[in-house]
């Protein structure tokens, strides 16, 4: 019995661990720039002071108060393009994600899939994965916390993340 509990909370402790971890490998790679910007600096730049009359300012504002991790991988490199294709479609499978939107145009595949919340524009996590076209980076971006969909159009102007146009679609369709 106590082999069973054992390996119940070790197989728990490994799936939670995998969603922090499964991307991670990708930082400090060679030919990937990553971005990784953690709770702690969220909750630093929720800190500043805003003018009262800046709407825009203090939605952004609010946003990232409720974010835990944004992590953004790119590269124009074949071999990890195509290991962070298999990443993600691994993750995916895994994490309990849904399709969110998914565009092809002229060769460039965007995939936007979340793991919603309490209600429907509630958004726990936020996987984006857009598979470069000839000279276009592949970009894997991974965003966590307890948000609105609909607030990403504001995080994407603010910090013009790559994809954000494609994010800023993704939340005018799920309204």
């Amino acid at each position: 019995m106590r082999n069973l509990i054992i390996t119940l909370v070790f197989a728990f402790v490994t799936t939670t661990f995998y969603a922090q971890s499964a991307f991670d490998k990708y930082d400090g790679q060679d030919d990937v720039t990553s971005v990784i910007v953690n709770k702690k600096m969220f909750d630093l730049m929720s800190k500043v002071k805003v003018d009262a009359s800046d709407k825009e300012m203090q939605q952004y504002i609010s946003l990232i108060k409720k974010l835990d991790y944004l992590k953004v991988f790119t590269t124009k490199n074949p071999k990890v393009e195509a290991d962070m294709k298999a990443s993600a479609d691994k993750y995916v499978k895994t994490a309990g994600l849904e399709e969110l939107m998914r565009v092809n145009d002229s060769g460039r595949n965007v995939k936007i899939l979340v793991k919603s919340g309490a209600s429907d524009t509630q958004v726990k996590e936020l996987l984006m994965f857009i598979d470069g076209a000839k000279n276009e980076e592949t970009v894997l971006l991974s965003l966590t916390g307890n948000f609105d969909i609909n607030e990403i159009s504001v995080l994407t102007d603010k910090m013009q993340l790559p994809g954000g146009s494609d994010l800023k679609k993704a939340s005018k369709n799920k309204k």
